[in-house]
């Protein structure tokens, strides 16, 4: 395998992304073959090279794997919790390869949930700056009045800082409604927050669509494999290698 530059070793191997890679060397936390690195246009080979990070030997993936998983409530998005509670690792004991939640949906809610062991594909769906929208439907405790949504459209003040602007629909009116929100970004809690600016509580939250990827018919707790596809389709919207030809193994792995 050709040289490449350090940051984007990194980033693959799901230690950061490239701009906390690069902070990273910057701090002289990476080492290859024993030596630091401080410059950000060093290059190393993964396959040859010894590389570390805080002096653990990183490894790339033998391939990647890109799942969609209907996450179900009460279920934490991580692969342990201290409290004992059920994870998303619980529900992925099939898969052969350690991946990780691309994002996060908290305990209460539910919905669609991509998790990879292709840490620059996760960096860029994360990332504000592709601007990846996501769909949910809610359910809150009280309908908004017309100027509330579209002040909800157009940003609220939350933590100091407004929101980006969102799209919301009313799905079914009811004496507590049912509203389709579609973000562009993923501040921890968000949709429930802004709807508490309003005065109204969310009673269920249900991710249903990433970019264009939707939830579809997948049971509550079932998973499957994106296909190579809709993992082209992925890469191209986040500027990434369409066909994986640099990736190690194209993944070929059945649900």
């Amino acid at each position: 395998m050709p040289a490449e530059r350090l940051q984007k070793i990194l980033a693959r191997a799901g230690i950061a992304s490239r701009r906390k890679a690069e902070a990273y060397i910057l701090a002289g936390r990476v080492t290859v073959n024993g030596k630091p690195v401080l410059q950000l246009g060093a290059k190393a080979d993964p396959e040859r090279d010894h590389i570390k990070v805080d002096g653990k030997l990183i490894r790339l993936p033998r391939r990647y794997v890109y799942l969609a998983l209907n996450k179900p409530k009460e279920c934490v998005t991580t692969l342990w919790d201290p409290q004992g509670r059920r994870t998303v690792r619980d529900l992925i004991k099939g898969v052969p390869e350690r991946v990780y939640p691309v994002g996060r949906l908290d305990y209460h809610s539910e919905g669609l949930l991509l998790l990879t062991n292709d840490g620059d594909f996760a960096a860029r769906i994360l990332s504000p700056a592709s601007k990846i929208p996501k769909t949910y439907l809610v359910k809150v405790n009280g309908p908004l009045a017309p100027e509330q949504e579209e002040e909800f459209r157009q940003g609220i003040p939350l933590y100091g800082r407004r929101t980006a602007p969102a799209q919301l629909r009313l799905v079914r009116r009811a004496r507590n409604p049912w509203y389709s929100v579609t973000l562009v970004e993923g501040r921890q809690n968000q949709i429930r927050l802004m709807f508490r600016h309003f005065g109204r509580l969310v009673e269920k939250l249900k991710r249903v669509q990433i970019g264009f990827l939707k939830l579809g018919s997948l049971k509550p707790g079932a998973w499957r494999l994106l296909t190579p596809a809709e993992v082209a389709r992925f890469r191209k919207l986040l500027g990434l290698n369409a066909d994986l030809s640099d990736k190690p193994r194209e993944n070929r792995h059945g649900a």
